[in-house]
């Protein structure tokens, strides 16, 4: 093979590497994305779980916003106060203070709610929800088809009977079971907070009380014996949670809700399991 040949073809292939080489050096220089080791640290910290409870969309995200001041390591729902103390110390930060928030299902429908059809289709809340309103009378209850279950990262929810229920000592509060439910039955309260109102329709009680034996009847006892510390929406009473309110066993029994929806999280889940029991006789 002629020598020139040779030689034209290496100075048009070197000619095009530096030519393609200066053409990534340039994109290289404008798109260039300034790592901020800071970040990477808090990255190395945190759990890793990736639930968004954070607000933002990952545990990627929310060390780039650690890095740069916009968030404090409090924030994340699943640090424990050990790694939220570590972040804080290495980043030079300040630990910073939220209320840690749980996931509460408002519904007993596992007592004895009525049923309007049968559905036999996907087995998801929200599928369900499209048919007619659902397959319960109660528009307002858990359908109990576990797609808040699925959502959830920590395996924290599970579905008794025909009601989903919250496990507090995995909930970490990250809220994907409450963006998930259709019918808004999953409520994100302070994790402090042991007794709720176990009800989600504002309906007149006499109207709950044809589909419902566990609905809450708007007798208001709640509100006149402790004022504030309780709401009403229509004919449905909750726990004031904006004003702080903290409902303990002595104020439960001094109340001692004639429709029995106001319970604490712990009595609420044995409910749930002595009704499933019953049924199995």
């Amino acid at each position: 093979m002629d020598s020139s040949i040779l030689l034209y073809a290496a100075l048009l292939m070197g000619g095009a590497g530096v030519i393609l080489g200066s053409v990534i050096a340039i994109f290289v220089k404008i798109f260039r994305v300034d790592v901020d080791p800071r970040a990477d640290l808090a990255l190395e910290l945190l759990p890793g779980a990736n639930c968004g409870g954070c607000g933002k969309a990952g545990c990627a995200d929310f060390a780039k916003a650690l890095a740069a001041g916009e968030v404090s390591p409090a924030n994340c729902p699943v640090s424990s106060s050990e790694q939220v103390s570590a972040i804080s110390l290495a980043l030079g930060i300040d630990s910073g203070s939220v209320t840690r928030m749980q996931a509460v299902v408002c519904c007993r429908s596992y007592i004895g709610e009525v049923r309007k059809m049968n559905y036999n289709g996907v087995q998801d809340c929200v599928a369900a929800n499209m048919v007619a309103g659902g397959p319960d009378a109660c528009r307002y209850g858990c359908l109990g088809l576990g797609t808040c279950a699925r959502k959830c990262p920590f395996g924290a929810i599970e579905i008794i009977g025909q009601a989903a229920v919250v496990h507090r000592e995995l909930c970490v509060g990250c809220g994907k079971c409450a963006a998930a439910c259709p019918r808004g039955v999953i409520k994100m309260v302070p994790a402090d907070a042991l007794y709720h109102v176990y009800c989600n329709s504002p309906e007149k009680g006499a109207n709950k009380k044809d589909i419902c034996k566990a609905g809450c009847i708007g007798c208001r006892k709640c509100e006149r014996l402790f004022g504030s510390k309780f709401k009403i929406s229509g004919f449905l009473a909750q726990v004031n949670y904006q004003e702080n309110a903290v409902v303990d066993q002595e104020m439960a029994e001094a109340i001692s809700c004639p429709a029995g929806c106001l319970l604490s999280a712990d009595d609420r889940l044995d409910a749930a399991y002595a009704k499933v029991r019953e049924e199995k006789r």
